[in-house]
């Protein structure tokens, strides 16, 4: 050593050592580290498990054991960063606030773990990073989108070649910090398949009083996660395992408003696209007006991804006659001038029927966009007695359809239906565009509305809208997923909805400019309905009042 003929190899050891000396590390970490230094000291160089235990030890120096970040835990920092960053959720900054004070107040570390669960484009994964920004933390997302195997979250097992820990141990590495905010990303794609259960290899790492010693495969030793702050996104509930839903505490983020969407392109979309294809504010005028045309005409989403897409694409094309040298580029873009653009809108106005024929009722369901405004239809013809579903109707969808035919059959004195009323005609239900909805159940009450609506011969108003579920009994039951519902009703121009009594309290989180444009009515039976959901100009008015009296 002394004539400096040392073989790299020690050198390699010593700097390890040395690394090891400068570090405060736990105790195991350390007895660990320490054993695989004496292995590898006495291991040649060309041995297949050199560079095994050598990347080991790596990995173990490298981890944040002690090392952190100091919290800024300000609550007016914290609000005035988020007001920054998003417009609207409202509901979702409180929650947020909440949380940092909480976090201010007590100097442990334990802390719930947040789910943000809505549509596609509505901000979640931005929501961790402007946490991230606001607390002064580290930031790191994992996407879990078709993640089938435990390892991913666990780590592998030594023994395996090119085994590596799992994903929260790189990204801590990557952070080099012990107290990041981690966002979990789709949590609702993951699969399951013969290589494990992801799903559940999370439950450990989710779950506040038992992360404090998280045990990865490939580390073999127990590493305190209690200081990470784990936020998780997901876009439906059905794809999250029962157990690990339990550990999140859930915030829906739900589409916006057009108001909401409008000042959204205003503030952060349009003047980001203007930077990013080279052009400054005065080249490029879009008026309130267009941007609406922009929202209705080429894009149909519940958030605003493709808003942005479009807007970005007017300024590609304004960029254009920028770069083709001509003279003069009229910056103000005219809703024909956006034709030209963009070509004839993909998506025409919605606009709802002035009057329905008997037989036909509005419903509401919740879809990937937002919320849908469907048309329920029931035909009759003569037949044998027999009902055909058509619409692409689930199995969830079937049933609500059978329960509500089956609750008129039973009622059929109630609605002066003579006794073999169904044995000379067919009945039959079709529901255009129900394959774009996902919560069907709600759909219930429109049928019966719609079935009754043409036994009776009386129209449905054509301003009204229901929902709600139905039992063998008469009862109806609430649902899911009432505000993206409330939002298509409103962008259709309903001014009705007819919505169960159990749904009242979730009308809260509803903005108000929504619920001042709604008259909500609730209801708790359905000898309810029919006063409030047929045409009072209609030709039975009077046998309808009967029937709602006596069912």
């Amino acid at each position: 050593e002394e004539l400096g003929e040392s073989s790299d190899e020690d050198e390699e050891v010593e700097q390890l050592r040395e690394r090891l000396a400068l570090l405060n590390l736990p105790d195991e970490a350390r007895q660990a580290a320490r054993k695989q230094l004496k292995r590898l000291a006495s291991m040649p160089a060309q041995a297949s498990e050199y560079q095994v235990a050598r990347s080991y030890v790596e990995w173990i120096l490298d981890l944040p054991w002690q090392q952190s970040t100091p919290d800024h835990m300000d609550v007016q920092a914290i609000r005035r960063c988020l007001d920054e960053d998003h417009y609207g959720l409202e509901d979702v900054k409180k929650r947020i606030i909440e949380f940092a004070a909480v976090r201010q107040l007590r100097k442990d570390n334990r802390s719930p773990i947040l789910l943000f669960i809505g549509p596609p484009g509505v901000g979640k994964t931005s929501l961790g990073k402007s946490i991230a920004r606001a607390m002064g933390r580290h930031y790191s997302r994992i996407a879990l989108g078709g993640v089938r195997d435990e390892a991913e979250i666990r780590g592998h097992r030594r023994t395996y070649v090119g085994a590596l820990p799992g994903r929260i141990i790189q990204a801590l590495k990557k952070t080099a910090s012990n107290n990041p905010v981690l966002v979990l990303d789709e949590i609702d794609k993951m699969g399951v398949d013969m290589r494990g259960d992801p799903g559940a290899a999370l439950l450990e790492v989710l779950d506040p009083a038992q992360n404090n010693s998280f045990v990865d495969h490939y580390l073999d030793l127990p590493f305190d996660l209690s200081k990470v702050t784990f936020l998780a996104t997901a876009n439906y509930w059905k794809g999250i395992p029962e157990a690990l839903a339990d550990r999140l505490e859930v915030i829906e983020v739900p589409g916006y408003t057009p108001q909401e969407k409008r000042e959204i392109a205003r503030r952060f979309l349009l003047p980001k696209q203007i930077r990013e294809n080279g052009l400054t504010e005065s080249d490029v005028v879009i008026t309130d007006e267009v941007l609406d045309l922009i929202r209705e005409g080429y894009t149909r989403e519940a958030g605003v991804r493709g808003l942005e897409r479009e807007l970005g694409s007017v300024c590609r094309a304004v960029a254009v006659e920028h770069a083709q040298g001509e003279k003069k580029v009229d910056a103000v873009i005219t809703p024909e001038r956006l034709e030209a653009i963009k070509g004839a809108p993909r998506y025409r106005v919605e606009q709802r029927e002035k009057k329905l024929h008997p037989g036909v009722a509005l419903g509401l369901g919740a879809s990937d966009v937002g919320g849908e405004v469907l048309n329920v239809e029931v035909s009759k013809m003569p037949g044998k007695g027999n009902i055909r579903l058509t619409g692409s109707l689930g199995p969830v969808l079937e049933e609500a359809a059978n329960t509500a035919f089956t609750f008129v059959r039973s009622k059929s004195t109630a609605l002066h239906l003579e006794e073999d009323w169904l044995k000379n005609i067919d009945l039959h239900l079709h529901i255009p565009l129900a394959q774009a909805v996902y919560d069907f159940a709600g759909l219930g009450a429109s049928i019966f509305g719609a079935l009754a609506s043409l036994l009776l011969n009386s129209p449905c108003r054509a301003d009204t809208a229901i929902v709600g579920e139905l039992t063998l009994r008469g009862r109806v039951l609430g649902v899911r997923n009432l505000k993206p519902m409330l939002f298509a009703a409103h962008r259709l121009g309903i001014k009705t909805v007819i919505l169960p009594s159990k749904n009242r309290p979730d009308i809260q989180e509803v903005p108000e400019e929504i619920l001042h444009a709604l008259d909500l009515k609730y209801i708790d039976r359905v000898d309810q309905i029919l006063p409030l959901l047929l045409d009072n100009n209609g030709p039975d008015e009077h046998s309808s009042n009967e029937t709602s009296a006596t069912l």
